[in-house]
């Protein structure tokens, strides 16, 4: 059995968000073996409380009281998480509003808020003694796994639909990544994952497949609770395909919430989920009113990261979303492009297609009444955009 050091991890359970089941928290996890669903970490929080933010660690990992890591020696640092938030005033003044924020996450390891998921689970899955680790990746999940398996002294196994840009696909061997290249999607990169992972002794880190990459996609909420002093924006805009990020902060205010550490006229953020016009099954579910997605045919973007024809935590993405009061919208890919130079001559930040979706959402997000010019506003700039250029 793993001993908790209090100092580092109040870890308490693994627990199923839909039907409630628990497994040990030494258990090597990946789904709900009573119903299949994504398994969420759960702490202490009393105890979490008390040693919420320890300034003495470097990056996420001053959150260590609610990351499921207990000791210290298996932590995976190189450089992840405190990213800037950017108020955007160039950027605003152009589209008409006075309280518009970056949350500029292409400052983390291999370029994109992936580094967060992978230092986490990959830092986990080292102090469970897991040696060999694949994923299914389109983009920034696999440059992410290769670098923090490769200072894990891991092995990596990636596969990759043929048409993921060069330059990840060259950064994931250069990390000395196993890289596969398949016809196909990135669903079908995951059913090769599937087929190989017993064969081959692999352990599955894709997309919620295991609990731990969405504990590190939560810092990014709680960086924000931080950087905003104790409170949290009024509306946050984020890219979405797998949904980890959006459903890790989403767990992370409801833990703030349960803490009791929220200032006391901190407002209840709204999220926003953007995805493509070629491939939108959040938010063809979110506006037919249903709790999951279905396969979405023919997905077509150059935004990779949204290419995700049928996100496993379908109904989690949906709930927050409802839970939250928020909505979801689609955006072309032309739009992505235009947002891409506007972003970069206003503010100096030069994004993925990806993450300059959300900026591309602020016009209709206006027109439609959802966000106002004085609505407080964090954009999530998930990635850079020098993977893209070709």
């Amino acid at each position: 059995m793993l001993k908790a050091l209090s100092v580092y991890s109040t870890f308490s359970k693994l627990e199923c968000p839909r039907c409630g089941h628990t497994a040990p928290r030494d258990h090597v996890a990946s789904l709900c073996t009573e119903c299949g669903s994504p398994l969420f970490a759960r702490y202490d929080l009393n105890a979490a409380r008390e040693n919420l933010v320890d300034a003495r660690e470097p990056g996420l990992w001053r959150y260590h009281a609610v990351l499921p890591v207990f000791d210290s020696k298996f932590r995976i640092y190189l450089g992840e998480g405190m990213t800037p938030l950017i108020h955007a005033q160039r950027l605003g003044a152009k589209l008409g509003f006075t309280q518009l924020f970056l949350k500029e996450e292409s400052r983390n390891p291999t370029d994109s808020f992936k580094a967060r998921g992978m230092a986490v689970a990959v830092s986990k899955a080292k102090e469970l003694g897991i040696k060999k680790l694949a994923a299914p990746s389109a983009g920034n999940a696999g440059s992410a796994l290769a670098a923090y398996a490769a200072a894990a002294g891991l092995e990596a196994h990636i596969v990759m639909p043929k048409d993921t840009p060069r330059p990840i696909v060259e950064e994931c061997r250069a990390l000395g990544a196993d890289v596969r290249l398949i016809d196909g999607l990135i669903s079908d990169a995951g059913r090769v994952v599937r087929e190989r992972a017993e064969s081959e002794g692999w352990f599955d880190v894709a997309t919620f497949k295991e609990p731990y990459r969405a504990e590190g996609k939560k810092t990014m909420g709680y960086e924000l609770w931080e950087q905003m002093e104790r409170k949290l924006p009024d509306v946050i805009i984020y890219p979405t395909g797998g949904g980890t990020g959006l459903v890790g902060m989403s767990k992370a205010f409801a833990e703030l919430a349960e803490m009791n550490v929220l200032a006391a006229d901190s407002p209840s953020p709204k999220f926003v989920a953007v995805q493509a016009t070629g491939c939108a099954p959040v938010i063809k579910s979110f506006d037919a009113g249903v709790d999951s997605c279905e396969m979405w045919e023919n997905a077509e973007t150059y935004a990779s990261g949204l290419r995700v024809p049928k996100p496993l935590a379908d109904y989690l993405i949906l709930r927050a979303l409802r839970e939250s009061r928020g909505t979801a919208l689609a955006i072309t890919d032309d739009a992505m492009r235009d947002a891409t130079k506007l972003l970069g001559a206003r503010e100096g930040v030069f994004a993925s297609p990806e993450a300059a979706a959300t900026v591309a959402a602020l016009a209709p997000l206006r027109e439609n009444g959802f966000i106002a010019p004085e609505t407080r506003v964090v954009l999530f700039i998930t990635g850079g955009g020098l993977k893209y250029i070709e």
